[in-house]
């Protein structure tokens, strides 16, 4: 029996909430799977969707298998044989995702397997299937947030055209009586994860004198995982990383934690907030603008 599989996972953020997705096509047949995870990274929903798929055969096949991820295809074709030799361990230690390695080792067996890798998000139906699969599956564990009417809130975007590159910042303060202010700024060289930090810092400028909470929101990965999972060990190790290298945009972040100080800041990741306004999309369009300088 013939079968062509897609398969693809991710986690938001990572680690977070995790979803994968599958899709098994035999002859005009098509089956598509989903699953999630609490808890986990991009890397062990990659493995999931591969042995969610795997599961789904019920006799021994010839498989064309699809996966936008080199951790897994590489794993598979590069690294499962010495794991296994030295029983999923690696200078002593287990590998990370031992086990799903090893219940992936078994489910390959039975199997004629070839392993291509397509590139992500590149047009591809099925793997853009797939995505979709694994992003329904992730959003329907994860909490929505709602942000509260009461409060000041900072919409923020970064934008560049390049990485480095000539970059621009937008934000839109939303205040409690309704009223909203909003800006945007440039810079000739920079980066996209610098541009959503200086939106933040001057959305605080914006603020009322007396404020003393927060709401900012965000779609950036970068910026809310770093604001509100990184930040505590990025200060501890006095904003340096392993192998003595600085954080990087460490003059930034030291100057959001010297503002938390004094203010209370609630995070919020955009994705997952209940939105009743476009101050996001506004905020998109004064970076963007920026960033050519307009």
């Amino acid at each position: 029996m013939k079968v062509t599989i897609y398969s693809d996972g991710g986690a938001d953020p990572n680690p977070g909430y995790g979803g994968w997705g599958a899709v098994l096509i035999y002859g005009k047949h098509e089956k598509r799977l989903k699953g999630s995870a609490k808890d986990v990274t991009n890397n062990r929903m990659e493995l999931s969707a591969a042995i969610g798929a795997l599961q789904a055969l019920k006799r021994p096949c010839e498989v064309d298998f699809y996966t936008d991820s080199q951790y897994l295809r590489r794993g598979i074709l590069e690294w499962l044989d010495g794991w296994v030799a030295a029983d999923f361990k690696r200078k002593g230690e287990p590998i990370p995702n031992k086990d799903l390695w090893k219940k992936l080792h078994k489910l390959i067996e039975p199997h004629q397997i070839e392993w291509n890798w397509v590139k992500g998000h590149s047009g591809n139906k099925y793997n853009e299937i797939v995505d979709q699969l694994a992003t329904e599956a992730r959003q329907a564990i994860t909490p929505t947030m709602e942000i509260s009417a009461d409060l000041p809130t900072i919409f923020v975007r970064g934008s560049c055209k390049g990485n480095p590159g000539p970059g621009g910042w937008g934000y839109v303060v939303r205040l409690p009586d309704g009223d909203t202010l909003q800006n945007s700024g440039n810079a000739s060289a920079t980066t996209n994860n610098r541009m959503e930090i200086e939106a933040v810092l001057n959305g605080f400028a914006e603020l009322p004198a007396g404020t003393k909470t927060v709401q900012v929101v965000t779609v950036s990965d970068y910026l809310f995982q770093g604001a509100t999972q990184w930040i505590t060990g990025w200060k501890k190790k006095n904003w340096v990383k392993k192998g003595g290298k600085a954080v990087s945009n460490a003059d930034l972040w030291q100057m959001i934690d010297d503002k938390s100080n004094s203010l209370n800041v609630r995070w919020f990741n955009g994705k997952n907030t209940i939105l009743d306004g476009d101050e996001l999309a506004i905020a998109a369009k004064l970076a963007s603008e920026a960033s050519a300088g307009r």
